[in-house]
């Protein structure tokens, strides 16, 4: 089957894979080996913020990936901060160590570099404004489509 529907998505999914191949490569010449490309995402998008990890969850999308053990591994590896909520005691908030904010900086470097080169390959900001608005209405789409009941297969 192909169409640019199905191309699409296919490519979304590529790209997604590839980007966490990009972070790995970038984690290994930092000789960082005790996180790994999917939990310096989780990390990143933690930012500034105190979360707990179901907000974590419904924040970004870590395709494949078992939140709640990610967290466990960054906190055992110094990455992460976990602290008790004071308000409610059932509830564990996470938030960026100083080892944490180190990795998360350089990550975001590392954008910056990419952002910089972005236009020597002919990828402009029109181009990305473009895309993302293309991405963002079939993200609605598919938000649409969760309660269709589409699929038939009898």
């Amino acid at each position: 089957m192909s169409s640019p529907y199905y191309d699409a998505i296919n490519l979304i999914e590529r790209l997604h894979r590839q980007f966490l191949d990009v972070l790995k490569v970038e984690l290994e010449r930092a000789n960082i080996l005790d996180i790994n490309n999917v939990q310096s995402m989780i990390l990143h998008n933690i930012g500034t913020d105190e979360l707990t990890v179901g907000e974590l969850t419904v924040r970004g999308y870590y395709l494949g990936s078992n939140v709640s053990y990610n967290v466990k591994k960054m906190v055992e590896n110094g990455y992460l901060v976990q602290e008790r909520s004071i308000h409610d005691k059932r509830s564990v908030r996470v938030k960026l160590s100083e080892k944490g904010r180190k990795l998360s900086d350089a990550i975001t470097k590392l954008y910056k570099k990419h952002e910089e080169k972005l236009a020597g390959a002919g990828l402009t900001n029109a181009r990305f404004d473009t895309m993302s608005s293309v991405l963002r209405d079939l993200e609605t789409f598919w938000a649409e489509q969760m309660g269709s009941g589409g699929l038939n297969v009898s």
